[in-house]
């Protein structure tokens, strides 16, 4: 395979995954905000793990661009529509050899039913920006990695950005999973 290769497609059923040239899957995802002041956050239910919450987001398709997947995904996967803001960054996982561009989104729009409520009786719930945290903590902290890039006031540094909308290094979040958890006793 050419180390030239901007990204590679791979045909699974129902989809095509993308990967970039390093062998990553190219993810987007949104961070769904029920408004400017960024204080609740849009999860839905995994579709592995009912019980469990997640940032809606997947893979790319061919020749899609980060921030029209990203909407495309939480479409799907939330049933919402909103304005899209800024990009929260790029982030790594080296576990699962995935890179996601994050997004910023205010929904303004909230379908009744949508396609993963039908199909999949995919759910989805507001959260405090803290409560998301500990809820991602444990399953998915990649996905609290995102809300932890937040500030108190809920907005991020600028990432770093080229011209043609590509993160430089410095808006790489690279996160490592296998972190400790505490549960509470229920």
């Amino acid at each position: 395979m050419s180390e030239n290769l901007e990204y590679v497609m791979k045909l699974k059923a129902n989809q095509t995954r993308t990967y970039d040239g390093e062998g990553f899957k190219k993810r987007a995802a949104c961070l769904c905000f029920k408004n400017d002041r960024e204080d609740e956050v849009l999860l839905v239910s995994s579709s592995r793990h009912p019980d469990q919450w997640i940032v809606p987001g997947g893979g790319m398709e061919p020749e899609e661009e980060p921030d029209g997947a990203a909407v495309r995904e939480v479409f799907e996967e939330a049933g919402v529509r909103g304005t899209l803001g800024r990009l929260l960054g790029v982030f790594e996982n080296q576990d699962s050899k995935h890179r996601t561009y994050v997004y910023v989104l205010t929904v303004t729009e909230t379908l009744e039913d949508w396609e993963d409520s039908v199909n999949i009786g995919r759910k989805r719930k507001w959260f405090k920006i803290d409560e998301a945290i500990r809820v991602l903590q444990c399953h998915k902290p990649v996905h609290a990695e995102y809300l932890r890039r937040l500030t108190p006031t809920g907005n991020t540094h600028e990432p770093a950005v080229r011209a043609d909308g590509a993160p430089t290094f410095g808006a790489i979040v690279y996160v490592q999973t296998g972190l400790a958890c505490l549960r509470e006793k229920s």
